[in-house]
């Protein structure tokens, strides 16, 4: 197709900061339709966005013959159906992490894309790594770990660690389903380098367990956790560790640690995204330069094009992919509820 026609289901924080530019970067593509969760919201964006066609309703947008792409930004609660609803209609389809409420919702999606094998199913990815993706699996493929026997993934801050926090879509069952903090970005991040675990044995907590929704003023229950620890197993015997929190003072940020009997690989975002390594006989970590031609950055929205013009197929982040970190995060909240170790896949 010659002018790739996109309508925009949910214009708010990441399509703002990301995908309207990102996709205006690109040749031939024209931003034609959007709508919002409410009528004020939708005219708002049309307008400072200059978007021709508003609707009352997603279904609209997805059924209208004028649109060829549909990017969902909304909240993880209709992922699935308006997926579902834009495949049938013959719509390439972007839509917003985390893929769905769980890990049902995100079959259907899988299946439905695979019944639709010309059409485009995209799932906006996890950013953390990118920058020394390439670099991270080439290392690996060299043996520089030698055998794989730890992994830990740590990802803390203290958003949630006051009581008078008002409850955020992300703490809301209804909106959110077992999706927890960041958990999913950073697993999906790992399972690029290392295989999937294969059991699951985790504990949560909400420290807080109502707080007030700024919507109605009423307090709510918190419908998923502010502090996760999890235990895995990996084949081959490689175990690894999850410490996850948005209610502590003063933790660690964001990072990947990789253990292996000959060296060790941090990933690690702050300051900036870095990769730290050392083999046995090294006397300590040392940066890893990673080479401009090798470094990945942003370039989502581009790659969704090209690949609705025949160009590339996806790599971040297919719907295969999605599956696979939907079922780890409902293994983590049924270890938890449980008490007991779940075995992957599910």
């Amino acid at each position: 197709m010659s002018t790739i026609r996109v309508g925009i289901v949910g214009l708010g924080g990441n399509c703002r900061l990301r995908h309207v530019p990102g996709l205006r970067s690109c040749h031939d593509v024209e931003i034609t339709g959007v709508a919002n969760r409410r009528p004020q919201s939708t005219n708002a964006a049309a307008q400072e966005y200059e978007i021709p066609k508003t609707y009352d309703r997603w279904q609209d947008l997805v059924a209208d013959p004028d649109i060829d792409a549909v990017v969902i930004g909304t909240w993880p609660y209709l992922h699935c159906e308006i997926t579902l609803a834009a495949l049938d209609a013959g719509k390439h389809v972007l839509t917003e992490a985390r893929m769905a409420m769980n890990a049902a919702e995100a079959h259907r999606m899988l299946d439905a894309s695979r019944k639709y094998p010309q059409l485009v199913a995209q799932i906006v990815p996890s950013p953390f790594g990118f920058h020394a993706d390439r670099v991270v699996k080439e290392m690996i493929a060299d043996g520089f770990l030698g055998q794989l026997r730890e992994v830990a993934v740590i990802g803390t801050h203290d958003g949630l660690a006051a009581a008078e926090t008002p409850l955020a879509w992300r703490q809301s069952a209804e909106y959110s389903g077992m999706n927890m903090l960041v958990m999913g970005i950073l697993h999906e991040t790992l399972i690029r380098w290392v295989p999937d675990p294969t059991s699951v044995f985790a504990h949560t907590q909400a420290f807080t367990p109502q707080r007030i929704d700024p919507e109605t003023g009423e307090k709510r229950p918190v419908g998923t956790p502010d502090s996760i620890h999890v235990l895995t197993r990996l084949p081959d015997g490689a175990r690894g560790i999850y410490h996850l929190s948005g209610a502590i003072r003063h933790g660690p940020p964001m990072q990947i640690h990789l253990y292996g009997s000959d060296g060790t690989l941090k990933c690690l975002t702050e300051p900036t995204d870095r990769l730290l390594a050392a083999q046995k006989g090294d006397d300590r970590l040392m940066e890893v330069d990673v080479p401009a031609e090798k470094a990945y950055g942003w370039r989502v929205e581009q790659e969704f094009v090209e690949a609705i013009r025949g160009e590339r197929n996806v790599d971040f982040t297919d719907f295969a992919t999605g599956v696979r970190y939907m079922e780890f995060t409902e293994a983590v909240a049924r270890s938890a509820e449980s008490g007991t170790a779940v075995t992957l896949p599910l």
